[in-house]
């Protein structure tokens, strides 16, 4: 799938939406609670956010973040006890780059009245990828490059120092030490993945999640469903999948925790059909992060399993247990 770094600007609508819900909010973050002197309460929308913003705000902060293991942000509803933490949260961070589509409306509302922040969003255009069928948009998963994620975890610091102004050292500090991390673990991923032969550099997976990961380590991503989880992949794209995993040779694909493995099974029956086999090379974590309470469970955790599966699955010989050695072990 042809994919391109999205270097226009967007349309007017977009850009206006996106000044009003990231930049736009930064003016009321200092008010009304710069000066509390208890744990900040902070609504995080996903697992991703969540994570980062615990290892920043440590002991300053109390997070809760709303979806967990397993659930998938493109189709997520804010429930009635969301709307009532959110609304008596000190902060809200949300990702943006249109991610929580049906939490949009409300989380633009809530704005209004106190700190809310779309961390995504203060991305710069040539920072982020256009999508063939995505117009007028970018691509939200920027998750998927850990050096990317270090501007994400500075707007994050950025937020709740304004909310805490009076932690600021503390804050900046814990931020230092959380980049010092990301760059370890950006630095592993491009050595094991450079281990994966030329020919296996392709990443098949259940939708396109994967298209940071791509252009930051140089693989092919094709996703069977469009960016959003919300579309939907029709018999024809699934035939000519088959047709292109049998002619390529392509000897693994992979299933993704917060989407079903329907389509990706279909695959597998497909090139079996023409006497090719393809083997499931595990389960990535695309939308969401492990289960709670478990390496996996964290933001570092989530990468280091996606790599360590992915180049284990595509013929790289690596230690299973990946960056830290506490992963499992590639599944």
């Amino acid at each position: 799938m042809d994919r391109i770094l999205h270097c226009m600007h967007e349309k007017p609508f977009s850009l206006t939406r996106r000044a009003a819900l990231a930049g736009g909010v930064a003016a009321v973050v200092v008010a009304p609670f710069a000066q509390a002197a208890d744990r900040l309460s902070v609504i995080a929308t996903t697992g991703m956010i969540a994570d980062t913003a615990r290892r920043i705000g440590g002991a300053l902060v109390d997070v809760r973040g709303l979806m967990g293991p397993g659930v998938d942000p493109h189709g997520y509803r804010q429930t009635r006890s969301d709307i009532v933490a959110m609304t008596r949260a000190d902060l809200v961070l949300w990702h943006g780059l249109y991610l929580e589509a049906q939490m949009e409306d409300f989380l633009g509302d809530l704005a209004r009245k106190q700190p809310v922040i779309a961390l995504a969003d203060q991305l710069q255009a040539d920072q982020l990828l256009g999508h063939e069928d995505y117009d007028g948009r970018f691509d939200p998963h920027v998750w998927m490059d850990p050096v990317l994620w270090k501007d994400i975890a500075s707007f994050t610091a950025a937020a709740i120092s304004g909310v805490r102004p009076d932690q600021a050292k503390v804050i900046a500090a814990n931020l230092d030490a959380y980049h010092v991390e990301l760059d370890a673990l950006a630095t592993y991923a491009h050595a094991t993945l450079a281990m994966v032969p030329d020919e296996q550099r392709v990443l098949l997976t259940a939708h396109d999640a994967f298209g940071y990961f791509g252009a930051a380590y140089d693989f092919e991503v094709i996703g069977i469903q469009g960016i959003s989880t919300e579309s939907e992949a029709g018999l024809n794209r699934i035939s000519t999948l088959v047709d292109e995993l049998v002619a390529r040779k392509i000897r693994a694909v992979f299933v993704e925790t917060s989407v079903s493995d329907r389509n990706i099974r279909a695959l597998i029956e497909g090139a079996a059909a023409q006497g090719h086999e393809v083997t499931i090379g595990g389960a990535l974590y695309s939308d969401a992060m492990g289960p709670e309470g478990t390496y996996e469970g964290t933001y570092i955790g989530m990468i280091d399993h996606n790599v360590t599966t992915i180049a284990s699955a595509l013929g790289a010989e690596i230690d299973p247990r990946g960056m830290a050695g506490k992963l499992a072990g590639a599944s």
